[in-house]
C-alpha cells in the first residue's frame, strides 16, 4: 500500500506510511487475489476485449489531495461511461436546470444501450448514464463549449495534477465501428428534437469523450470535488452544493445501468461505473474510491471492483446509508 500526501496538484514523490485506509485497502487487494470469478472483459469493444481480467487497483483519495492505493492503482484504463459523470458535472455548472429538459433522473431498469423506452417517453431519455442520457448531456456540453471531450480532458487533468491523461483514438475509433445502437439512438432522439448537433459530429465527440484513459488515482482525485460539496481542489466551485447532490444521487440510483438497485444493497454510495472495468465511488466528506479490474458481470459492471467496494464500505462503516 502506497500513499500520495500532497494536494492534486503537486508532484511530490510517492512514500508508504499507515493511514486510517491503508489496512482495509490492503486487506481488501488480499481478498480480491482469491476470488475464483472474475467476470470477463468487454468483448464488443475490440480494444478491451485482450485485457487481463484478474489485475486489479484501487485508490482512496481525501478531500485535501491525500491519495492512498494498493494493486494496479497507478495503471492507465480505459473510463468508458466514468467519464459520463465529468461530462455532466461540466454541462450542469454551464446550463443549470435547463439540462434536465432534455434527459430524466430515473433509473431505467433496462440495459445501458437500449432503445425501448425513448419510443414511449417521446425521444426523453431516463437519466444521463444510460447511451441515449450521455448523448444527450454531451450534446448540451458541445453546444456550450465547442469541445465536449476537450472540457471532460481538462476537467480531469486539472484536479487529478496529471497533465497526461489522454484521448486513445484507437478506443474511440473501436468504438465507433461498432456504434451503430449508439447512432439509432442519437437519430431516434434527434427526430424529437433532443438533439442539436449533426449526428456524426455528435458520435465523434462521444466516443473521443469515452476513449480517455487515466488510472484509479487520477480518477479518485478528479472525482474530490463530489465529496467536497462542488468544490474544486484549488477551492472554486464547479457545482453548487445542491448541484452536488443531485449528481451523487444520480449516481447512486442511476451509475451502474440495470443494477444499480444491487449495488446501492451491496455498496450504499454513490457509484459510476464503465465498461472498462473502473468504478468511481463517492462518501460526501470523506473521501472518494476507485477500483478497475476489467473483468465484467453480465451487466457491465466490474465483478472484482463491486465487490471490494461491498468490502471496503462493509470494513469501515463508510455509507450514505
Amino acid at each position: 500500500m502506497s500513499h500520495l500526501s500532497a494536494p492534486p496538484a503537486s508532484s511530490a514523490p510517492l512514500s508508504t506510511g499507515s493511514h486510517r485506509f491503508g489496512a482495509v485497502i490492503s486487506r481488501i487487494a488480499g481478498e480480491i487475489a482469491a476470488l475464483t470469478d472474475h467476470g470477463t472483459p468487454a468483448d464488443y469493444i475490440p480494444m478491451l476485449a485482450g485485457a487481463d481480467p484478474r489485475r486489479f487497483g484501487m485508490a482512496v483519495a481525501e478531500p485535501d489531495g491525500t491519495v492512498y492505493g494498493v494493486g494496479d492503482w497507478r495503471q492507465p484504463f480505459s473510463t468508458q461511461s466514468i467519464s459520463k459523470v465529468f461530462a455532466l458535472a461540466l454541462a450542469l455548472s454551464l446550463d443549470g436546470e435547463q439540462l434536465w429538459r432534455g434527459v430524466g433522473r430515473e433509473p431505467s431498469g433496462n440495459p445501458f444501450n437500449s432503445l425501448v423506452q425513448l419510443e414511449y417517453e417521446n425521444g426523453i431519455p431516463r437519466n444521463p448514464f444510460i447511451n441515449a442520457g450521455a448523448l444527450v448531456v454531451t450534446d448540451r456540453l458541445q453546444a456550450l463549449t465547442g469541445d465536449a471531450a476537450g472540457r471532460v480532458r481538462e476537467l480531469l487533468r486539472t484536479e487529478s495534477g496529471n497533465p497526461a491523461i489522454d484521448f486513445v483514438p484507437e478506443v474511440a475509433a473501436s468504438e465507433a465501428a461498432f456504434g451503430d445502437r449508439n447512432a439509432a439512438l442519437a437519430h431516434f432522439m434527434a427526430s424529437y428534437g433532443n438533439i442539436t448537433l449533426p449526428v456524426p459530429a455528435l458520435l465523434a465527440a462521444y466516443f473521443r469523450q469515452c476513449s480517455i484513459e487515466a488510472s484509479c488515482a487520477d480518477l479518485a482525485l478528479a472525482a474530490g470535488f463530489l465529496a467536497r460539496g462542488g468544490l474544486l481542489a484549488d477551492g472554486s466551485a464547479l457545482l453548487t452544493r445542491s448541484q452536488a447532490k443531485q449528481v451523487n444521487a444520480v449516481m447512486l440510483t442511476c451509475g451502474t445501468y440495470d443494477a444499480a438497485g444491487e449495488f446501492a444493497y451491496r455498496v450504499g454510495l454513490p457509484g459510476k461505473s464503465g465498461v472498462g472495468g473502473g468504478i468511481i465511488a463517492i462518501v460526501p466528506g470523506e473521501c472518494t474510491l476507485c477500483v478497475w479490474s476489467p473483468g465484467l458481470d453480465r451487466r457491465g459492471n466490474s465483478v472484482a471492483g463491486v465487490s471490494a467496494l461491498d468490502r471496503f464500505t462493509t470494513l469501515t462503516g463508510l455509507s450514505v446509508f
